[in-house]
């Protein structure tokens, strides 16, 4: 003999699936770019509807679906995310692998020009070299450098594109 309660229960997912299966499946299609995927996160969805306690009762059958539906996307993204890349390479499969180390020729590169741009804002004027280490070094806006050096805002503006220019000069220039 049949139990009536679980016939209920079917009769009304089937009319749930009747109202809500294409709607379900136009927007997860849409969200995942994946007809496919999208077809088996709805299937998961009713799946869940009827795995669930034949005593809990839904007030909004669609929010269910919805958000039931949404949380097996979440599920299937981690899943991918996860799978997708390892957060772990044996030693021996890496050794192939180029590095993401600078090379020694780019350090030294890299020490040449820090010692060039140093030379270049020694050779500074002194007031120049000192709006230019404000803005630059202590963040200073513009204007408060000129409140602190009691000069005009032009003048804060005049010093930068000095500084900047000679910088960009020295940073240019071949090391000898």
């Amino acid at each position: 003999m049949s139990n009536p309660l679980s016939s209920s229960l079917t009769c009304h997912a089937s009319t749930l699936v009747r109202e809500h299966y294409d709607e379900l499946l136009t927007f997860f299609t849409k969200r995942l770019q994946s007809r496919e995927q999208a077809f088996d996160v709805v299937q998961e969805t009713f799946c869940r509807y009827l795995s669930r306690q034949p005593s809990s009762s839904i007030q909004n059958p669609r929010a269910f679906l919805y958000k039931t539906a949404t949380n097996i996307t979440i599920d299937l993204f981690r899943k991918e995310h996860h799978t997708s890349s390892p957060r772990f390479v044996k030693l021996d499969e890496a050794e192939g692998c180029p590095s993401t180390a600078p090379n020694q020729e780019r350090i030294l590169a890299g020490k040449e020009k820090v010692q060039r741009l140093s030379q270049a804002i020694a050779d500074l004027p002194p007031k120049c070299r000192r709006v230019f280490l404000l803005h630059k070094v202590r963040g200073k806006s513009h204007r408060e450098i000129a409140n602190i050096l009691d000069i005009s805002h032009a003048m804060v503006e005049k010093h930068m594109l000095k500084a900047l220019v000679r910088c960009r000069q020295f940073l240019d220039k071949e090391p000898e």
